[in-house]
């Protein structure tokens, strides 16, 4: 940003040298500045339609949809040749609602230059929007003072309505020899001014190595605060669970907040609160805290990469018997998420559990997903 500073001053009236500093600026997140650039760079050539677009894509990361639509209407009438400038209206079209519009001019971009990936993702994006995702998944939990646990799940969740949501899935677990298995069903009521309630539990065949029966219920919200901060939002969640087991109870309170940040980071703050009775003994409250980045980390066309990394302290996993009890441990680990396409994604994840008395538990697992 510096050498475009030095090199406006030196030519104050070189209308591409600005350009190239309006565009930095947006880079940059400075819409503001950007869009202050762009007009004054108009009021002296308004025939050039890299400004209009320029100006057209700041309106649309300040969400003036209306504004970026007539900025790139005009940038389109001054070169109807060019495949990235219907790729661009495509996009604001889109972001308008007018998906017919959006689809023609997305087929247009293509018509102009058949390699264009925008406007191909751009065409994707228009396919009915999918209802259902169905996920499968596999865990291992190898430690050093018992034998190797294993486990599978599937699950199915269905958006039907933009108010209601279902999951339902199942749990299959391999203990030593010992087989375990659970049925989970929850819905989820999601009003756009309080935010979303779930509530949902689980039954299952336990083999005294998994609670007997679950009931759990979660609230969250999220604060919007736009594109142009370094905060972009904020999610707060609470969520109590019961766990009955054949010789314990277990109670959980638990409470995140996500923090959503510029260029698709995140990071997530939680904590948890769990009470426990055993037979014989009474009641007792241990805590735990997991924090966790998320990050993206590449990119080609419609397929990405990203991954995350995240520490934990305290006993977080209540659904098998080895996790509840009277011990201590730190969790480290991380997960990489690929985006196959729009519809197909796979997700690994490692971790490393330190607990007291020197045992320790080396955790891995992956998941599939598609929606449809």
């Amino acid at each position: 940003m510096r050498i475009v500073e030095q090199e406006v001053a030196r030519a104050p009236q070189d209308m591409d040298v600005r350009a190239w500093r309006a565009r930095v600026l947006g880079w940059s997140g400075r819409l503001t500045e950007a869009e202050k650039e762009y007009l004054e760079i108009l009021k002296v050539a308004r025939n050039d339609p890299d400004n209009w677009l320029g100006l057209g894509n700041v309106y649309l990361r300040q969400e003036r949809t209306a504004e970026a639509l007539r900025a790139l209407e005009t940038a389109v009438q001054l070169d109807p040749a060019r495949s990235d400038l219907h790729a661009a209206r495509g996009r604001a079209l889109r972001v308008a609602g007018e998906r017919n519009e959006s689809r023609l001019e997305f087929q247009k971009a293509l018509e102009l230059n058949p390699g264009s990936a925008e406007a191909r993702v751009g065409l994707s994006s228009l396919l009915p929007e999918p209802k259902h995702e169905l996920r499968f998944g596999q865990d291992n939990d190898l430690f050093n003072f018992a034998g190797e646990n294993h486990g599978e799940w599937t699950n199915l969740t269905s958006q039907w309505t933009p108010h209601w949501t279902t999951s339902v899935g199942g749990n299959f677990y391999q203990r030593g020899g010992t087989d375990a298995g659970k049925f989970v069903a929850s819905i989820t009521r999601c009003q756009p001014k309080w935010g979303a309630m779930t509530v949902g539990g689980a039954v299952g065949y336990d083999n005294a190595v998994i609670p007997k029966s679950e009931a759990f219920f979660d609230l969250g919200h999220v604060w919007k605060t736009g594109e142009t901060t370094f905060l972009r939002g904020v999610e707060i969640a609470y969520g109590q669970h019961w766990y009955w087991y054949q010789s314990a109870r277990i109670l959980t309170l638990s409470g995140t907040i996500i923090i959503y940040l510029p260029r698709e980071w995140t990071l997530s703050l939680g904590a948890t609160g769990a009470r426990s009775v055993f037979p014989g003994t009474g009641a007792e409250w241990r805590p735990s805290e997991i924090t966790r980045l998320r990050f993206p980390l590449a990119s080609w066309g419609p397929k990405r990469l990203s991954g995350n990394v995240f520490f934990t302290a305290g006993t977080e996993n209540f659904a098998q018997i080895d996790q509840i009890g009277r011990f201590a441990s730190r969790t480290y680990g991380g997960g990489l998420r690929f985006q196959i396409t729009a519809r197909q994604d796979v997700m690994g994840y490692g971790s490393y559990q330190k607990r007291t008395q020197g045992r320790t538990d080396t955790a891995f697992g992956f998941s599939y997903g598609i929606l449809f």
